[in-house]
């Protein structure tokens, strides 16, 4: 019987694709992303007469924001992004911003990708810098958070 080893968590990649400039390596390595859930809402029926239990009745599929982290980067790509879709959103101006599918790869030993979600129609809500303090030693982290539609894992 061949044994099976569930894969490290700490092996994987982010792509953003139709981001200019995203492609590259450095842009693609985060140390951290969470929110990869997806959640059935439910509606409750009581039924008079029925005192044992409740009918839970499903609604549609609920996704929390995606949250990303990495060691802070001087002229990001994805910065220029999250800025285009701040003057997008809060302006007159017409720009041309567009959310990003995005592409969370796990990658096995070998350097194979093991499983694949793909994030539809994501958008930036939130970007954050770690606290500085002098008397620790810390790298800087910046702190993205994402919406987005749904996601599917393809692998």
């Amino acid at each position: 019987m061949a044994t099976y080893y569930p894969p490290g968590g700490f092996y994987f990649k982010v792509e953003f694709v139709g981001v200019t400039g995203a492609d590259s390596d450095t842009e693609q390595r985060f140390q951290e992303v969470s929110g990869l859930t997806v959640e059935i809402e439910v509606d409750e029926l009581r039924e008079g007469g029925e005192n044992r239990f409740v009918y839970k009745l499903p609604k549609r599929a609920k996704y929390p924001n995606l949250v990303l982290k990495r060691g802070l980067l001087k002229g990001t790509a994805l910065l220029d992004w999250f800025n285009s879709a701040i003057n997008t959103f809060f302006t007159v101006v017409i720009y041309d911003f567009k959310p990003s599918d995005m592409l969370i790869t796990l990658m096995d030993e070998a350097g194979q990708p093991h499983a694949v979600w793909n994030v539809v129609q994501a958008y930036p809500l939130k970007w954050s810098t770690s606290d500085f303090r002098a008397a620790d030693n810390s790298v800087a982290v910046e702190t993205i958070e994402l919406a987005y539609q749904y996601f599917e894992r393809k692998m």
